[in-house]
């Protein structure tokens, strides 16, 4: 751990085991500005106009990793996240605090650890209420990925009709989606969506039970774990994974259940990141099966 500039911030942490790093910004956020491997590009989009200020009086993708909160309504959502804010250790990794919002009273944090051996790091998610009224809520992770690469979204396996009465899916879509878009591939154990400089925004959301979704940029992978809990409300139609892409950049978003967040009470996401490197290009259910998937856990 050490505080280093970045993109023109003077003041961020650092942390790095032998092979991969992040960058937490302190002038604003909460929000992970840098992951990769050390050396190599950045896996996470970075907005290269609003790198290094702070201070706006509208709300900034940057890039990153952030936590907001779901489901997306304006200007709630949108809260601003301009300012300072605090970063201290927290047993063996650092705790991102930031001020609660003056529109919602909600306080976001992240708790961030990274394995010293291995190429795994773990994020606590946490939305606190600190104002007087009862808020409905979920907690959601957005992961806003560099361009020009491929989520991939594994899918259950399939049944026999006479075994299978009921669904076992559910999906949501937004007017703006096309499914004959080219950016999809619709297979039977996957979904792939390919980032496209020139195509505008698509989304869809799941209702996620397979653990994990991955997003591969040239031969680097990065893989996001989180859970889903059977029984428990989700934002959306009931999803607990979106994804969202357009021209910049392409979003492996997880959320967590909604919930009614008292006055002084708090709820958390957690999601595990890993990161492999010199994995073949994937382009095909096959290559999925064969390069990918034996390497999760």
């Amino acid at each position: 751990m050490e505080n280093v500039p970045y993109n023109g911030w003077k003041h961020n942490v650092r942390l790095a085991n032998r092979e991969i790093e992040l960058v937490v910004t302190q002038e604003v956020g909460p929000r992970i500005i840098r992951l990769g491997f050390i050396g190599s590009q950045n896996l996470f989009a970075e907005y290269a106009d609003q790198q290094g200020k702070a201070g706006e009086r509208e709300w900034m993708i940057r890039g990153g990793h952030r936590l907001w909160v779901a489901p997306e309504v304006k200007p709630d959502t949108y809260e601003l996240d301009n300012s300072p804010i605090e970063i201290r250790r927290s047993g063996d990794g650092i705790l991102t605090v930031q001020a609660p919002g003056p529109l919602t009273k909600i306080q976001k944090t992240m708790k961030i650890t990274l394995e010293p051996r291995r190429n795994r790091i773990r994020i606590v998610h946490k939305l606190s209420n600190t104002g007087r009224r009862n808020l409905t809520v979920a907690p959601w992770a957005l992961s806003v990925m560099a361009p020009g690469g491929v989520a991939i979204i594994p899918l259950p396996p399939k049944g026999s009709h006479t075994k299978n009465l009921l669904h076992n899916q559910e999906w949501s879509l937004w007017p703006y989606t096309d499914l004959a878009d080219g950016r999809w591939t619709l297979g039977s154990r996957c979904i792939l969506f390919r980032q496209n400089r020139k195509l505008g925004p698509a989304k869809i959301g799941i209702a996620h039970r397979e653990g994990w979704v991955a997003y591969q940029l040239d031969r680097n992978v990065f893989v996001k774990h989180f859970a889903w809990k059977d029984g428990a409300a989700y934002p959306d139609g009931g999803v607990n994974f979106e994804t969202f892409s357009n021209e910049d950049m392409l979003e492996v978003e997880s959320l967590g259940p909604l919930v009614v967040l008292k006055p002084g009470s708090g709820v958390e996401h957690v999601e595990t990141w890993e990161l492999f490197r010199d994995v073949p290009k994937i382009r095909t259910e096959a290559d999925v099966d064969r390069f990918l998937r034996p390497l999760i856990k």
